[in-house]
């Protein structure tokens, strides 16, 4: 900011200025005296726009800064220089902090200043100007402007206003482009759309019609329509309505292809009209396939219409030829009676693309399954396997198991490019393909693709260790992060086995090399900076590799280095000098996410040290609530503004503190608001969130303003804006919620009354209507209410939305009874593949009787999709997984495939079922594991189960063993733990820190933990970090022994998991250093055992109160917080 203010005060270097007498304006170029006249007068903008329109064509001489000095004191224009630089330096930097006003600067421009504006704001040259001894970075000062919204919607608004009848409507094009690209979704309102010209040069429509194609994803469903009314009103005044009448379209071949994307806002009727000529025309053109496969939100009814319209036109839509024009119009593609298997073969060629539709996914797989039985006519799966292109993903896992190893050989080409495979699948295929090529070898995985998550763990493991390497470092490596955490172990540690392990760590990329464990990583050496890059690190890994590597390293330098970021500590961060640590800055802020709480917390104190008066706004709500103090007048707006680019929970974890910078938000809020009246227009006088601007500069604030300040002080028009936002808020409250609609409802109206469009852009929050309101728009929009029931997250929120969708479904569905002849199925309904896909979580209304009666080939298709379902009760449970054992016979002849496809079924599985089960595969244990609600005796039988099928003990498990047990392992006794082998437990010890075992398990895992890394008194920070809610288990007197500076270390998790009566022996000073983010998981019940000074030590760290360092502690029985002086607004 002070960079751009500084380089943008052209006038500024009037200080080098001899002063004169006698002068007039005579003796100044018309327009240098125009830019003086307008400096008098106060308007700042016009005067520099004036000025840099003089200097495009005017050499810049020395004397004219002594003339323009002259001239000021000659009109007995009193002020000092620095009195001049503050007010244009005041002035400037106001109207970076109201748009609003911005805004009516801009329209106020002469038409040449606002093309000098356009000119050097957009122009993407490497510009930059002199004048006199000041130079102008544009580059610097674009990047500053662009930085905020409110400035950036104030472009769009005037370039819409005035660039069109200024400027070039080519320019003015480009110009949208720019800035639209910043945030469409918030810009491009439906009522803006309004103020679009509706008379453009050809090519300056096309161009503005192809921006808005690009943009149709980040708009939202109103504005799309609004967008294509446009388009349509354009397109019609080119079209002879001299020839128009009720049985001919305006739509030709060409506007078609301008439509793009929006062609799918045609109604169906003016589909069926449209000239057979003209589609014809259309469809022959190349870019029309290209055109098509990107209509991502079209319907079956439109789809067919167009389907009807290209056959008709001359193309034979069973061609081949013609099949391979149509794009997404296959999905539903609906004339398959007597259809050649080699065209329902290309037709699913064709249709791999048809994942990217939005909903109707029952619909493509019901199809699919028609064409695949078209296309295996007199031929088996084995002939066809590659020809079916993705419609494999909908053949059941018997079906795949009878596939010969050669057919899957010949077919992975095909295979491996295909998406949407279940791990059962995956596993099936996988094998297959390996059981042919006998050796597992670089080659062979390198050929796989993504089928590669399908290699058991004890494969990769028995593989040579230098063709480990090659994948590592090979195109397969893109895959290594979808691996389950023991297959990646098993690369990991045949490799570290291998003696090679340090010249492999270098190709360590990405997420995989956070599962390198920190004692390997100490065994190994030739770390540079540069390596580290592409990694990305855990706390514990960067905490020990920033260290070691400060050591070889300029430590400055570190922290812009990949993620090393994430292991500087306060004392590194105390210790760099002023010059240092400001230049660096802006790496910390703008790698915030990588940052913890703490960190944070530190780097604000360290700025506050200093650098008080420049300190960027948001690092004030880090510190204790009391520095919110400092928060007024100029600084309101920047406040907002950078904590609304930031995540509130980095910055404030605790609740208290939270609240207490939510209300400086709202009375900053409330503040601007009385200031900027004038600017509001016919919003309501009482909204401190008046419109687009605030939201704007809001940003995802708006996501934690309290519900009666929503209810109060957010108007309606405000609230259009801010729908999209509240649609990505993550945990918003049911009061939030409640507010919203209630906004909604107001904004909207009835949902009686609601198109579809506006259902679209509601979303997730139609979930908050009564049950009459969902009905009513699932009878209009069954398909939409479908669509946007799978996106709801949590389901728990959801529950009435779910039972619409499942009456929904069932509605339009005829009642098909059961296939069995059992007495207690007769006249039941039994579940469809078409329900089941189409309900999704919603399948949860199914009664047990009704699962019970499904049909055997429906379950064994669906097993997956039921499997996945959160909210079936015990009941459910159990009824699925009888129906299992029907189709897959007695537990003992269950494959791995068929365990791992049960998913939260399996929870239903006894202790005995679990015994009878082949258990042998790490990678099956490792999917039991990922589920929740295990029982201690199921978790036992899941753990004799494995030793036994696998034929070991405890003492031979490796650490991908460890791995896959996870939660498992927390029904482990304590002989059991204390008989896992070290070297294995500390490869594996960073996951099981994970785990939230009880405190006797934890406290065995204690006690290898210190086999490992030492006893408790010698740990640092890197190992309380890898070791997780172990760290939760030490007793009274170790705890009472770390030093206060390790507190921050300890992981959140673990905080929580220290018993109440061990947590109340820290002392007072220990608390106040436990940080920010870990004195926010200190539970209610440890609360309760803490003492009123130990209570008073748990608010410092809330508040983030800066606790004496090592360098200035005076006593160490004392918790000081700093305080300092005031910073200033400038």
């Amino acid at each position: 900011m002070s960079r751009f203010l500084k380089i943008c005060f052209l006038l500024i270097s009037m200080n080098h200025a001899e002063i004169t007498h006698s002068q007039n304006s005579e003796d100044l170029p018309p327009l240098l005296h125009k830019a003086v006249e307008e400096v008098i007068s106060g308007k700042y903008l016009n005067a520099i726009l004036d000025i840099l329109h003089f200097q495009s064509s005017n050499v810049w001489t020395a004397d004219m800064l002594t003339k323009v000095m002259a001239y000021f004191h000659a009109q007995e224009v009193v002020f000092t220089l620095s009195s001049l630089q503050m007010s244009m330096k005041s002035y400037l930097k106001n109207l970076l902090y109201q748009p609003r006003q911005l805004l009516s600067e801009f329209q106020q421009l002469d038409q040449q200043q606002f093309q000098t504006a356009m000119k050097y704001l957009f122009n993407r040259r490497k510009d930059h100007l002199e004048m006199g001894n000041v130079i102008l970075d544009w580059d610097k000062a674009r990047e500053r402007i662009f930085q905020s919204p409110g400035v950036n919607r104030t472009l769009f608004l005037v370039t819409l206003d005035r660039c069109f009848l200024a400027m070039n409507a080519l320019d003015c094009v480009d110009i949208l482009r720019q800035v639209l690209h910043v945030s469409a979704v918030n810009y491009l309102q439906p009522e803006v759309i309004e103020s679009l010209p509706n008379v453009l040069q050809e090519d300056a429509f096309r161009n503005l019609s192809t921006l808005f194609k690009d943009l149709y994803d980040k708009t939202s469903a109103n504005t799309q329509r609004a967008l294509y009314g446009w388009m349509k009103q354009i397109l019609q005044k080119s079209y002879n309505m001299s020839e128009f009448n009720e049985s001919t379209s305006w739509v030709s071949a060409e506007s078609l292809w301008i439509l793009g994307r929006y062609m799918v806002h045609l109604p169906l009727e003016e589909i069926l009209k449209i000239s057979l000529n003209e589609m014809r025309l259309f469809i022959s053109y190349d870019n029309a396939t290209k055109q098509l496969d990107t209509v991502y939100d079209i319907t079956p009814e439109l789809a067919q219409a167009f389907l009807e319209r290209i056959n008709s036109s001359g193309f034979d839509t069973r061609n081949t030829s013609t099949i391979y024009r149509l794009g997404l119009l296959v999905c539903f593609y609906d004339d398959v009676e007597q259809m050649d298997a080699a065209v329902a073969r290309a037709l699913l060629h064709q249709m791999i693309k048809c994942n990217q539709l939005r909903g109707f996914q029952a619909e493509v797989q019901k199809l699919k399954s028609q064409l695949l039985n078209i296309a295996m006519q007199n031929q088996t799966l084995n002939d066809i396997l590659g020809s079916l292109s993705d419609a494999v993903v909908g053949l059941t896992s018997s079906q795949l198991e009878s596939l010969s190893p050669e057919a899957v050989h010949n077919a992975f080409a095909t295979l491996n490019q295909v998406s949407g495979w279940a791990k059962s699948q995956v596993m099936i295929l996988s094998s297959k393909y390996l059981s042919y090529e006998k050796v597992l070898s670089f080659y062979n995985v390198s050929q796989m693709g993504a089928l590669v998550t399908g290699i058991g763990t004890q494969s990769f493991y028995s593989m040579n260790p230098k063709e480990l390497c090659q994948i590592i470092r090979g195109t397969t490596s893109q895959y290594l992060s979808d691996l389950l955490p023991p297959q990646q172990h098993g690369i990991l540690r045949k490799i570290a086995a291998s003696g090679d392990f340090s010249s492999s760590v270098k190709d360590i990329q990405g997420a995989f090399f956070k599962e390198v464990s920190l004692s390997d990583l100490w065994k190994q050496t030739g770390y540079n900076s540069l390596m580290m890059k592409e990694k990305e690190l855990r706390r514990s890994q960067a905490l020990y590799l920033y260290e070691l590597l400060s050591k070889k390293n300029y430590p400055v330098d570190l922290p812009s280095t990949g993620q090393l970021v994430k292991g500087v500590t306060c004392q590194r961060i105390e210790s760099m000098g002023t010059d240092i640590f400001l230049s660096n800055f802006n790496f910390f802020e703008n790698n915030l996410h990588l940052l913890s709480p703490y960190q944070v917390n530190c780097l604000a104190w360290k700025f506050w040290k200093v650098s008080n008066a420049s300190i960027p706004p948001f690092l004030l709500s880090v510190l204790p609530v009391e520095y919110l103090q400092y928060v007024s007048g100029p600084l309101c707006v920047p406040f907002i503004e950078t904590l609304g680019k930031t995540k509130m929970d980095l910055l404030n974890p605790s609740l208290h503190k939270k609240n207490a910078v939510l209300q400086k938000v709202q009375e900053c809020l409330v503040r601007m608001a009385r200031r900027g009246q004038q600017w509001s227009g016919s919003c309501k006088k009482n909204s401190s969130v008046a419109d687009e601007y605030d939201v704007d500069l809001l940003g995802n604030l708006i996501c934690h303003l309290p519900p009666a300040f929503l209810h109060g002080r957010m108007s309606l028009r405000a609230m259009a804006t801010a729908l999209h936002q509240f649609k990505l808020c993550r945990q918003l409250s049911h009061e939030q919620k409640t507010e919203i609609k209630y906004k909604l409802l107001e904004l909207y109206g009835s949902p009686n009354n609601w198109t579809a469009e506006t259902t679209l852009d509601v979303g997730p929050f139609i979930a908050l209507l009564s049950k009459g309101e969902l009905n009513a728009l699932a009878e209009k929009f069954p398909n939409i209410i479908l669509q946007i029931a799978k996106m709801i997250e949590p389901i728990s929120s959801a529950e009435e939305l779910l039972s619409t969708v499942f009456e929904s479904v069932s509605n339009a569905t005829a009642n098909i009874e059961s296939s069995l002849t059992r007495p207690d199925c007769l006249g039941i309904r039994a579940p469809s593949s078409d329900e089941i896909i189409k309900l999704a979580e919603a399948n949860v209304f199914w009664s047990v009787q009704e699962l019970k009666c499904m049909d055997t080939g429906t379950f064994d298709k669906n097993v997956e999709l039921l499997g996945s379902v959160s909210g079936f009760n015990s009941s459910q449970l159990t009824a699925l997984k009888e129906k299992a054992k029907q189709v897959w016979g007695s537990l003992p002849d269950w494959k791995s495939y068929h365990i791992v496809s049960l998913g939260r079924i399996a929870l239903a599985l006894t202790e005995h079922e679990i015994e009878e089960l082949d258990l042998h595969s790490i990678d099956t244990i490792s999917v039991l594991s990922q589920q929740t609600g295990w029982t201690l005796t199921q978790a036992r039988s899941i753990l004799q189960g494995f030793l036994e099928d696998s034929g070991q003990t405890i003492s031979t498990l490796k650490s991908f063993d460890l791995l896959g047990l996870g939660a498992i392992l927390c029904a482990l006794n304590s002989t059991e733990i204390m008989s896992i082998r070290t070297a294995e437990f500390s490869a594996a010890v960073a996951r099981i820190g994970l785990l939230f075992c009880s405190t006797p398990v934890l406290r065995q895992f204690k006690k290898i933990t210190e086999s490992v890394f030492g006893t408790a008194a010698t740990w640092n920070g890197s190992i309380l970090q890898e070791i997780g809610t172990i760290a939760g288990s030490l007793n009274e007197d170790e705890l009472k022994a770390f030093d206060k500076n390790l507190m921050p270390y300890f992981q959140p998790i673990a905080i929580q998991r220290i018993p109440p009566e061990i947590f109340q022996v820290l002392s007072p000073e220990q608390i106040a250093s436990l940080g920010p983010e870990n004195a926010a998981m200190v539970t209610t019940s440890q609360r309760e055992h803490l003492n009123a000074s130990q209570l008073q030590s748990l608010q410092l760290a809330l508040d983030g109160a800066r606790t004496s360092t090592p360098e200035t502690q005076n006593d160490a029985s004392t918790t000081q917080v700093v305080q300092t002086p005031v910073p200033s607004g400038e």
